[in-house]
């Protein structure tokens, strides 16, 4: 049986009457972008997180984009972040004519505070800190806003408390994810979470009024419903792939593969592992239908539409090595453990 590196169809399958049952109340509302299943998302969202305020947008991608608005990011201004990290991140800062300037990466894989500090400039109007797997990462000690890409740790500790907002995408496959895109930014400033909230509809503060130029971000009442019915389980769902990620930590160890660490309050949205020999110990685990994923092959600086004359060795490095496990919480009984024997297979035996 193939073990897939995500499975929403046997998520979905327990959910089905609850599922069914907020999208009869969407239709039956007859509201269908905000409205009142929104507004509860949002202060659901926002408990979790223990913030202020929390602004329901289109996709974690518009949370981003409205994030840099909000703070003024425009053409000759720098924001600095990582070049591993999903395009999103930097592309929604070129698109403002913004410049990213990128820092190289820790051991952990996440953005390096002293190389940030060491980068900030004059022109530095943000920094974007990305809590790449679910790994919430350290801001560097600048006095510039920090936004918090935290689209792949919802439901992680201290997210939202390191930056003036953090930007939550809810694809389908993340660790809370809607029926199609959705996202939310996450804020204890009152002034921010206010222009966020005219930002998405066009800079629209009252009716025909547009005092900002935003975009259409709104979300839409069905898919804040349908994940509604979803937030009750994130916290087990969470704890199952922690619990995946910790059986791997164990069944891995003494194999040549470099681990992930996750510290106390992380979340595991993926179980990303380094391998000298990646692209080979891929095609084993393919031959064995076990499917993984690589986060990410070409770092930001190295895309084409983004394209930088600097060296990041480190994040060069790890594009080449990062391969990413079957973690999510939906894997059966002993997937964990064929996984692993596959990889140790793979290395003759070891671990």
């Amino acid at each position: 049986m193939k073990i897939p590196i995500a499975d929403l169809v046997a998520q979905h399958a327990p959910l089905r009457d609850e599922l069914l049952a907020a999208f009869q109340r969407v239709v039956d509302s007859g509201r269908f972008i905000l409205g009142p299943e929104v507004e509860a998302f949002e202060r659901e969202v926002a408990e979790l997180h223990g913030v202020a305020h929390a602004v329901g947008v289109s996709s974690g991608t518009d949370a981003l984009l409205a994030a840099l608005i909000a703070l003024g990011v425009g053409p000759g201004d720098e924001v600095l972040t990582t070049p591993l990290s999903f395009f999103a991140t930097a592309g929604c800062v070129a698109r403002l004519g913004a410049r990213p300037v990128f820092t190289d990466i820790d051991d952990d894989l996440l953005l390096d505070a002293w190389d940030a500090e060491r980068k900030v400039s004059s022109r530095t109007r943000a920094v974007i800190l990305v809590h790449l797997f679910g790994k919430v990462g350290a801001p560097p000690r600048i006095d510039v806003p920090i936004i918090e890409d935290a689209a792949q740790a919802v439901g992680a500790a201290r997210v939202g408390k390191l930056g003036r907002m953090a930007c939550l995408s809810f694809f389908p496959t993340k660790n809370l994810g809607a029926l199609g895109d959705a996202g939310m930014v996450i804020t204890d400033d009152a002034e921010l979470a206010e222009k966020l909230r005219a930002l998405r509809a066009h800079g629209k503060r009252q009716r025909y009024r547009h005092d900002l130029l935003g975009g259409n971000f709104r979300l839409d009442a069905l898919h804040a419903a349908l994940l509604r019915a979803k937030l009750p389980r994130l916290r087990e769902w969470n704890l199952r792939r922690m619990e995946h990620a910790l059986a791997y930590d164990r069944l891995l160890a003494g194999t040549p593969l470099g681990l992930p660490r996750f510290a106390h309050g992380d979340v595991v949205h993926h179980y990303v592992v380094r391998a000298k020999d990646r692209d080979r110990l891929r095609e084993h685990l393919a031959a064995r239908e076990i499917e993984t994923e690589i986060y990410y092959p070409v770092p930001l600086h190295r895309q084409p539409a983004l394209l930088q004359d600097v060296s990041l060795p480190r994040a060069e490095r790890a594009c080449a090595e990062v391969l990413a496990l079957p973690v999510h919480a939906e894997l059966p009984p002993g997937a964990v453990e064929r996984v692993a024997a596959a990889v140790r297979e793979h290395y003759g035996g070891h671990g």
